[in-house]
């Protein structure tokens, strides 16, 4: 709870065990589990330092000149290090932490003018340093932190939107407001390839898939009356070459809807999604392994957000409404969420297991328990509204 600075935490093993956590003066302006969830971190207002408690001894630890950016915490993927950004002197930086004792491992500046973000590579060897959107610039930083290369793809315009790591740890995709991802190598670190959002698909290799609504019809084929609480839709596969829809971004306004604002590889690596901010319709699923354009999927509404399956590649997909979009390579469905009243996604998370997933909206969540069928791995079924 944010205005009271108070974090509570219960045991769903022990009802009768109870946790509250209260920063009292200092405020609160977010909090997040430790990797081995013995551990709360939480950040005071103004970015005056993080706090770590211990709910197993009650101790507490601080971590001093946190800079409040686009991401400046991360955790490597085996729990065992903490990267922090800090802002010191006008200065960037960033610390290492180890999270079995909390005490710092390395602390090096960095060659960045104001540092938006900080992103552990899977195999917890590679630290991934960006730039604020001013200067195009992706910085490689090794554990005991030396600069291991440096990337910039262009100079005197807006620069980096999104980074994401393969789960391999082999490539890095960086998503720019010049809408375009550029794929880093881990080899050399030199750029592999780009991938471009035009508004027309003209590949014919490509499959592309658009949402269209069904028109529920009665007797005698006329519409029902009074119409269903949200209308049911489908997916239609369009003619190549397809024309997707555009938004014209508001040159005169701060943060204009341009570039790639989400980007994510598949836990098998073979597949990048990417949405482009000035389409924002459409998620773009491209094939790794043979560096092209797979499938694209056109919804009704703006793309709210996308997840992975952490089991296999299957892609859940929200836009706003009361639907959740399945594709994989086998196919995509749409799928109504059930339970009463207009349930508006916003947003979705998947369990580690692959078998549920969870939708948010703005003040519930549902529970979907999928059972797939042999063969198809898109089609589910939802349930549990809570």
């Amino acid at each position: 709870m944010y205005k009271r600075g108070l974090v509570q935490v219960w045991s769903l093993e022990q009802p009768e065990w109870h946790c509250r956590i209260d920063e009292g003066s200092a405020g609160l302006v977010a909090s997040c589990w430790s990797p081995d969830g013995r551990h709360i971190l939480n950040t005071t207002e103004f970015h005056l330092r993080i706090t770590v408690w211990s709910l197993c001894t009650k101790s507490v630890s601080y971590i001093k000149y946190p800079k409040a950016c686009q991401q400046g915490i991360a955790f490597s993927r085996d729990g065992r290090y903490l990267a922090v950004a800090e802002r010191r002197d006008c200065k960037d930086y960033v610390s290492i932490f180890v999270c079995s004792n909390w005490q710092l491992l390395r602390h090096f500046d960095t060659d960045t003018q104001d540092l938006a973000g900080i992103e552990w590579a899977p195999n917890g060897c590679v630290l991934a340093v960006w730039d604020t959107c001013l200067e195009y610039k992706v910085l490689l930083y090794s554990l005991d932190g030396r600069l291991l290369a440096a990337y910039c793809a262009y100079e005197w315009s807006l620069g980096i939107k999104s980074v994401a790591w393969s789960p391999s740890s082999q490539f890095l995709a960086v998503g720019s407001y010049d809408g375009k991802v550029r794929i880093l190598n881990h080899v050399t670190w030199k750029m592999l390839t780009e991938f471009g959002h035009p508004a027309a698909v003209g590949d014919p290799r490509v499959v592309v898939y658009k949402e269209a609504e069904k028109s529920p019809r009665g007797l005698l084929g006329r519409p029902t009356c009074p119409p269903p609480r949200a209308a049911e839709s489908k997916y239609e596969i369009a003619a190549v070459p397809a024309t997707l829809q555009t938004l014209k971004p508001a040159a005169d306004r701060a943060n204009p809807k341009i570039g790639i604002g989400a980007l994510a590889f598949s836990p098998d690596s073979y597949f990048l999604a990417t949405r482009n901010d000035n389409v924002p319709n459409a998620v773009w699923v491209w094939d790794i392994q043979k560096l092209r354009l797979f499938v694209v999927l056109e919804q009704l509404f703006p793309v709210r957000s996308f997840q992975w399956d952490p089991q296999q590649p299957r892609l859940a997909i929200c836009s706003g409404g009361s639907k959740v979009y399945l594709w994989s390579p086998a196919g995509c469905v749409s799928v109504q969420v059930p339970g009463e009243g207009d349930f508006q996604v916003l947003a979705l998370c998947w369990h580690l297991s692959g078998d549920s997933l969870a939708l948010l909206s703005k003040d519930h969540f549902c529970l979907c328990f999928l059972e797939t069928e042999d063969g198809d791995t898109a089609r589910g079924k939802l349930g549990s509204h809570t």
